[in-house]
């Protein structure tokens, strides 16, 4: 345990940080798959919207520091990819 005032103060930041991190990194997760439940059924008008929320969501955590400006691009790609693959098969 720390000794001195200001890494007290520090350590409790960092704790608040990573808890409200991983709760948005989770909930980054179940995007995806919302996007990737939409795509194994079928219907467009459900993979536009979850890839919409799910994009959103990523830009959004990648403004706050929660994740990588690249990892949030990178992960975008894949989405739009995967309902793009999703579209030509129907």
């Amino acid at each position: 345990m720390a000794n001195i005032k200001s890494q007290i103060k520090r350590n409790r930041q960092n704790e608040r940080r990573r808890v409200r991190n991983r709760s948005e990194r989770t909930a980054l997760k179940t995007n995806a798959k919302h996007v990737h439940t939409a795509v194994a059924a079928g219907d467009a008008d459900a993979v536009a919207a979850e890839l919409h929320k799910a994009s959103r969501a990523l830009d959004k955590a990648a403004s706050s520091g929660a994740i990588h400006k690249n990892t949030a691009a990178r992960r975008k790609s894949r989405l739009a990819r995967a309902a793009a693959s999703s579209s030509t098969a129907s």
